[in-house]
């Protein structure tokens, strides 16, 4: 099925906390090997969707250095291409973007350029596998204006960060609640619509004349009884990592030998690939249960946790139930748990930083050039 992919990676969290102040939330380490964006890249990919836009803003850095080749995706010039699109100022414009929508109608040009007959538009912070031509065919059998990925919330999820669905009995969008305290319902959308180029044009022409900004707000909730908006249920892994608490959940999702074994199966998700050595357990490490990047040296002890490129973990040391980003230095008989460490961290020898289940403590403890 011919579609136009576009990812929008430009936003930040504020529940992020000290994890997103130099880096976007769709560049933030998952499981050891990826990042967050690599998983709607690579369904991307996957789907056969071989023009694909990025929206980038806020600290985009990382996110463009990560993107700076679109061979790991394997996203060919000749057949359409990886795009990356940040805010620039022109005789048009000259803000920031000022919303979801706001963003698609400052590259309007992109989608002008395409020829493919529908657009998914996704965002870059969700970790989940999907093939986006079965929306696509759910879309058109359904006759939909637009349709909306949506799926069902466990019950010990914050549902004030997401909108919630209410559907009719043939999937039709009835109401959609946007970030409530509280809701009878835990169908929630998960940030993924499908509509035709030539519409989405339309609306979002019709939402700059008016100054509205919105995707969920300006085009899904207003034109909810004036156009056919479906819910599409999605009823495999879904995960955003928008909060430090989502972060965390998701990344020890992947300690489950089920969680891991289903995305490391066909169709893979790709990342980018850096050359370091394999890891180094030295005589007294003492590793159980563990996701090791390459580069680590392991001196000590690690329970229940994942380490990323290059950390390394000192004689004596007891790492547990916590996340540990790349090259972090953690000295001889420190104590880590429930922790989040932050990349390029120095914890000094006997030092200990004790987080709860209820509660991850993020660990920011950088000493000199800050690096990603």
């Amino acid at each position: 099925m011919k579609a136009l992919g576009i990812i929008l990676a430009g936003g930040g969290s504020k529940r992020m906390k000290e994890l997103s102040n130099l880096r976007a939330v769709s560049a933030m380490p998952i499981a050891g090997s990826y990042r967050a964006i690599d998983f709607t890249l690579s369904n991307m990919s996957n789907s056969h969707i071989q023009r694909v836009g990025v929206l980038t803003q806020f600290n985009s850095v990382s996110l463009n250095e990560h993107l700076n080749s679109s061979k790991w995706w394997d996203f060919g010039r000749k057949q359409g291409g990886l795009f990356v699109f940040s805010p620039t100022i022109t005789s048009q414009h000259s803000d920031w973007y000022r919303g979801t929508a706001d963003s698609l109608y400052q590259n309007l040009n992109f989608l002008y350029r395409s020829h493919e007959p529908y657009v998914i538009i996704t965002s870059g912070d969700g970790v989940y596998k999907m093939d986006y031509n079965r929306v696509i065919e759910y879309h058109i059998e359904k006759k939909a204006d637009i349709t909306v990925v949506c799926t069902n919330l466990c019950e010990d999820e914050d549902i004030s960060r997401f909108g919630v669905v209410h559907t009719a009995e043939d999937g039709r969008i009835t109401e959609l609640e946007e970030k409530p305290v509280d809701s009878s319902s835990r169908f929630v959308s998960c940030g993924i619509y499908v509509i035709r180029r030539r519409l989405l044009i339309e609306m979002l022409e019709e939402c700059a004349a008016e100054e509205r900004y919105d995707i969920v707000r300006d085009i899904i909730i207003r034109y909810r009884k004036h156009k056919r908006i479906y819910a599409y249920n999605f009823e495999s892994y879904w995960s955003n990592i928008s909060s430090v608490e989502s972060y965390y959940k998701t990344n020890m999702d992947f300690l489950k030998s089920e969680i891991r074994n289903y995305f490391k199966g066909a169709p893979e998700i790709y990342s980018k690939v850096y050359d370091n050595p394999p890891a180094k357990y030295n005589p007294g490490a003492e590793v159980k249960n563990s996701l090791i990047s390459g580069g680590c040296i392991i001196n000590g002890k690690v329970e229940n946790s994942i380490l990323f490129d290059n950390a390394y973990v000192g004689d004596g040391a007891v790492v547990r139930n916590s996340i540990v980003l790349g090259d972090v230095y953690i000295g001889d008989n420190a104590t880590v748990e429930n922790c989040i460490i932050e990349s390029r961290s120095t914890l000094e020898n006997n030092s200990r930083y004790i987080g709860s289940p209820e509660e991850i403590k993020v660990v920011v403890e950088i000493l000199g050039e800050y690096s990603l």
